[in-house]
């Protein structure tokens, strides 16, 4: 792979999926964006550089720089921004680690992997495609599965959560905050055993 280990600098990629403006603001297909707005909060940072079509912010996990990147291309188009920074830093794979939400998972669950397929998330499917491989880490934040019958996909994915699932969601962006660094400084492995 072209992914070699870069000389200092950025180190990891920690990408939140999501759409860009407000239409989509706090919707689920957004958990990726709204867990790195949650770690930028509580982290004091600020995502206010445009760099490879996403808004960037750096962040230090004890001695790893670390590239936090909210993709401005829409969902289906992720893989051109973290394409073009993984190859721009020389990004191993194994450190490239995706934010995304999970239609598959109860609302609130959280789901780390060291990789894996797309699962039918366009978002993760494009990533793949770009990187050329299925093997990056990923946190899915479950947000649970249209209810009714013959609810559109769609729709409920770009609907915002309410009552008791916003809660759970809600509480489920802070452990996949706490995920992240526990998989920079720890592994995956010990992540997974924490978290999942």
């Amino acid at each position: 792979m072209f992914f070699k280990r870069s000389g200092g600098g950025i180190r990891w990629l920690v990408v939140g999926l999501g759409n860009p403006g407000s239409k989509y603001e706090s919707t689920r297909h957004n958990m990726g964006f709204l867990v790195l707005d949650k770690l930028a909060q509580n982290e004091k940072l600020k995502f206010n550089k445009l760099r490879f079509k996403a808004w960037t912010a750096t962040w230090e996990v004890g001695d790893e720089k670390v590239l936090l990147m909210k993709p401005q291309t829409y969902m289906n188009l992720s893989g051109e921004s973290v394409g073009e920074a993984a190859r721009f830093y020389k990004i191993p794979i194994d450190h490239v680690l995706v934010i995304s939400d999970d239609i598959a998972l109860p609302a609130g669950k959280l789901r780390i992997r060291p990789g894996g397929s797309a699962g039918g998330h366009n978002g993760l499917k494009n990533i793949i495609q770009h990187l050329g491989s299925d093997h990056f880490p990923r946190i899915k934040v479950g947000v649970g599965s249209p209810q009714q019958v013959g609810f559109d996909t769609v729709d409920w994915v770009i609907g915002k959560p309410m009552g008791e699932d916003q809660k759970v969601i809600m509480e489920a962006l802070d452990k996949a905050v706490a995920a992240i660094p526990t998989i920079i400084k720890e592994g995956i492995d010990k992540a997974m055993n924490r978290f999942n």
